[in-house]
């Protein structure tokens, strides 16, 4: 008798979750299966016998995703919030956490008309248009250093364009030039960011050790080389009462929020944990300097 669909799947399952590092093995495993048999979650004849090869094709993705290529490498798409982009080889694939970090971001901002947004490290802009996706009525930019990630963000934010959301404003620049959007200095209501924070010598999955870029994931010797140079810009671009959103992961519970509150532009500071427990992400506001009092 041969194997089904639903018996590769869940044979796949196991599989992912033996790892021990894939954080959604039945996601994972399912997504494949829509990927390779070109239909969605819904649509997947579960009872039906794969063709010929099918099977073994299928099980080639999930031995490479068992050997640590993301997901998204293998189906050349992501979703977050809501949001499909495209990713690849030479971008960020982002994580399901991250939309923890949009879901306070637009909690910020209720009941602003009109916000102003800023995401920085964008990679493939992924937070960018789904605040763009949840608030047409925001202006939304988003900037990278890398070119590689700006293609990809340039990919996304046309074909969301395309489908009827409002465009975004993408920017080539480096976080950690002072002067990054000197021309939105004290106008922006919200900053987004997850920049690299891993440290340097950390012992981290293949996933995002081997085939995630680099430049994405550590961040120096401590992790804290671009986190410290993100918040340095969001104090600066941020109008009094906007708030910062920056995700950090596990290893900065502390080092984060101390850093915060040790900037005096910065009030209610606050640490937040992911949906398993986890440290994840930093939130603050900027507050009135006396520089900003005065004027």
């Amino acid at each position: 008798m041969r194997t089904t669909i639903r018996e590769l799947v869940e044979d796949a399952v196991r599989t992912l979750a033996d790892t021990g590092t894939v954080i959604g093995p039945r996601p994972d495993a399912e997504a494949l299966a829509a990927h390779l048999f070109g239909t969605g979650l819904a649509q997947l004849e579960w009872d039906g016998v794969p063709g010929d090869g099918e099977a073994e094709r299928y099980l080639e993705l999930v031995a490479r995703r068992v050997a640590g290529v993301p997901l998204g490498h293998l189906t050349g798409v992501a979703e977050l919030a809501g949001v499909e982009v495209a990713v690849g080889p030479g971008v960020f694939v982002p994580r399901v956490q991250s939309e923890a970090v949009v879901a306070d971001g637009l909690v910020a901002l209720k009941g602003i008309r009109r916000p102003l947004v800023v995401d920085l490290c964008a990679g493939s802009a992924a937070m960018a248009l789904a605040v763009a996706h949840q608030l047409p009525q925001a202006t939304v930019h988003a900037v990278d250093c890398d070119p590689v990630a700006l293609e990809f963000a340039r990919r996304n934010s046309a074909l969301r364009a395309a489908l009827g959301d409002t465009p975004i404003e993408l920017h080539q620049g480096d976080v950690t030039e002072p002067g990054l959007l000197a021309e939105l200095a004290g106008t922006v209501d919200l900053v987004l960011t997850n920049p690299p924070f891993m440290p340097d010598e950390a012992e981290v999955p293949a996933e995002f050790g081997v085939y995630q870029p680099r430049q994405a994931v550590f961040g120096g010797p401590d992790g804290l080389h671009v986190i410290r140079h993100a918040v340095r810009t969001a104090a600066a671009l941020l109008r009094p009462g906007g708030t910062l959103v920056v995700e950090h992961g596990h290893l900065h519970a502390a080092a984060v929020p101390d850093l915060l509150g040790a900037d005096p532009r910065f009030t209610e500071v606050t640490g937040h944990l992911d949906q398993y427990g986890w440290p994840l992400y930093a939130t603050a506001v900027r507050g009135r300097t006396e520089a900003a009092t005065s004027s």
